[in-house]
């Protein structure tokens, strides 16, 4: 698989994930809203990971050199 993302932006996903998804992430009184940081995170997690980020690749971004 191919990877666009560098190692910073992957550690930065890697952190964010694990904040939103761990104990204290911030939890609103809107379920949906809740959802949305629930689905965000794993992906952010995933994405750290495999190093590829579909967005970078749908608007040509490339950060695989820093």
């Amino acid at each position: 698989m191919k990877q666009n993302l560098g190692k910073l932006d992957r550690i930065f996903r890697f952190v964010l994930a694990i904040w939103w998804l761990g104990p204290w992430a911030l939890r609103y009184n809107i379920l949906w809203l809740d959802w949305v940081l629930f689905v965000v995170g794993w992906i952010a997690l995933l994405e750290s990971f495999t190093g590829y980020c579909w967005l970078h690749d749908w608007f040509s971004l490339n950060n695989k050199s820093q």
